[in-house]
């Protein structure tokens, strides 16, 4: 993919190529509205003044920048912990960036990593895959490749062969399914589906993974069982406690698609009167340390976490990588205390 050049700024500015230099350099005087319209180019054209970058021969700041959603929730405190652990063994300088979910945000992030030459750049989690975001994100892997440095994906897909990023993924759908498949050997039949965001990509691979397990056990699935909705343990205590103030549950398990959010169900079934196990059985995913406090203890899908954080870092720092890697680590079921059969 062309990388847009001083040229391309000065003619899409319609100003001359020195007077583009002399805002970029900071130490000439511009005026303010050509300066507004310099700047508006480079913002449009995507454009990162590189010579300083190709001056150094290629030095980078030998800083590991990791990008996520929250920094409190703890799969992605882990994933950050892994990075962290490897990064600073090999004597990088790390930082750690919330976007709080925003997609510009995280674009503006990933902006400032490369013109400050970061080494790598990790973002992690699930984001809503446009076609706007995929052709953004390819200019930004591009010109992190341009000044040396290389842009990891952690938990969420690629962007093509053509892009230059390490991806770093998990059986995301797959433990849904393997989730789902536990419950039903278990006689559950009726499960409500409660969290996954409809239109990102861990949200949407787990809610796949969950239907195709019905299917694949021959039954039929039912749209009044799903409830999708943030990983967030508000809107999980909510819509379950609203559920079942609506009358004696209408399913045998809840199939939670972050332990979170089990946790959540798990107090709004209390409220609600119910038992767990005995009257609703809960499932988690993810395995964060709380499914093991959990009372009973929580039966989830475990995610590497922390391995996913160490590989990202291994794969972005090792020598002669090309920077295009692609690595997926399995999932499984954690059988734990909080699945009976229904009526036991």
């Amino acid at each position: 993919m062309a990388r847009s050049t001083i040229r391309d700024v000065a003619a899409q500015a319609g100003v001359s190529v020195a007077t583009v230099s002399r805002v970029l350099g900071g130490n000439y005087p511009v005026a303010a509205r050509t300066r507004a319209k310099v700047l508006r180019a480079i913002e449009d054209l995507d454009f990162v003044a590189n010579a300083h970058a190709r001056a150094l021969s290629g030095s980078t700041s030998k800083l590991v920048a990791v990008v996520t959603t929250s920094m409190t929730a703890p799969f992605y405190a882990d994933i950050a912990a892994g990075v962290e652990s490897y990064s600073s063994a090999e004597g990088r300088l790390f930082m750690y960036v919330s976007t709080d979910g925003d997609t510009a945000r995280e674009l503006e992030v990933l902006g400032l990593m490369r013109e400050q030459r970061a080494e790598a750049v990790i973002l992690v989690g699930g984001v809503a895959m446009t076609g706007e975001y995929r052709e953004r994100m390819a200019r930004y892997a591009a010109g992190l490749r341009d000044v040396g440095g290389k842009l990891v994906l952690v938990g969420r897909p690629g962007l093509g062969p053509d892009v230059p990023a390490i991806v770093v993924e998990y059986e995301n759908e797959r433990g849904a399914h393997a989730g789902t498949c536990h419950l039903i050997s278990r006689g559950h039949r009726r499960i409500l589906l409660l969290g996954g965001i409809v239109g990102q990509t861990t949200g949407d691979g787990r809610i796949a993974g969950h239907l195709r397990a019905l299917s694949d056990n021959g039954i039929a699935s039912d749209e009044s069982l799903l409830m999708p909705g943030r990983f967030e343990r508000l809107f999980a205590y909510e819509a379950v406690r609203a559920r079942l103030a609506s009358g004696p549950p209408d399913f045998t398990a809840i199939f939670a698609l972050d332990d979170i959010l089990a946790a959540s169900a798990m107090r709004a079934c209390r409220d609600a009167g119910l038992r767990v196990p005995e009257d609703v059985s809960i499932m988690g995913y993810n395995d964060d340390l709380i499914a093991q406090d959990l009372y009973p203890a929580l039966t989830t899908v475990h995610i590497p976490v922390g391995e996913l954080g160490r590989t990202a870092a291994r794969l972005a720092l090792r020598p002669g990588s090309t920077g295009n890697e692609h690595v997926m680590l399995g999932t499984h079921v954690v059988v734990r205390d909080s699945v009976v059969p229904p009526g036991s």
